[in-house]
């Protein structure tokens, strides 16, 4: 009954028309609804404050020792000075043989090589002989005019005396100084000064030929009879 009521089959046609219907009643509101709502404008959104977490890196493991040479010393040699020379390593050598070796003959002194560390000897010099020296001698051409002149006073009491003198002869033969050394009385002396600073003449001493001046002692005797 209820079928024939509604109409069974009718129900199952499709209207086309009604579905496009529905689709612009749909479309409609929404372009209503989106005409209608507000516009809102302003600055964007700030954005979000950047936090940084630093995290601490691990550190990198130690590297493995290498293994020590025992051939090789701990502690480095320090470097030898460039001027300093090399030092040199005696080497010692195994050998049952011993013996001795001649020396080689001295080079002579113009063969000897210009470089090296050897000292070279000088030759020694010769010793210098000694100077020669002649003292001074009485000249013969004045030897009468040694003798000085009898002191009166003497001569009058008959007294004879002796006296000894050191003249200084200079290099042109004439006494320039008199020293007494003995003398019987002052009055022989005196003569006998006087007589050799103005008549005595010698021949004046050398040292290797130059004439020089030297001292010499002389002695003067006085006698009644003369």
């Amino acid at each position: 009954m209820y079928a024939d009521r509604y109409g069974g089959p009718a129900r199952a046609r499709f209207n086309p028309g009604g579905l496009a219907a529905a689709v612009g009643i749909n479309a409609a509101v929404i372009a209503a609804l989106m005409v209608a709502a507000p516009i809102v404008t302003g600055p964007p959104p700030a954005d979000p404050p950047l936090v940084t977490i630093f995290r601490p890196i691990d550190p990198p493991p130690p590297p493995e020792p290498k293994p020590v040479d025992p051939r090789v010393s701990a502690e480095p040699r320090p470097a030898p000075p460039l001027d300093a020379p090399k030092p040199v390593v005696e080497t010692p050598i195994d050998s049952p043989l011993t013996g001795t070796v001649d020396p080689l003959p001295p080079l002579p002194y113009d063969a000897m090589p210009g470089t090296g560390t050897a000292t070279e000897v000088l030759p020694q010099p010769k010793p210098v002989p000694p100077p020669l020296i002649v003292g001074p001698s009485v000249d013969a051409r004045y030897a009468a005019d040694f003798q000085p002149d009898y002191p009166v006073f003497e001569r009058r009491l008959g007294n004879e005396g002796k006296v000894t003198v050191r003249v200084l002869v200079g290099a042109d033969g004439r006494v320039k100084q008199v020293e007494r050394v003995s003398a019987t009385s002052d009055a022989f002396w005196r003569v006998t000064e006087q007589r050799a600073l103005s008549h005595w003449r010698f021949r004046a001493g050398t040292r290797d030929g130059v004439a020089e001046a030297a001292w010499r002692v002389m002695t003067v005797t006085f006698r009644m009879q003369d």
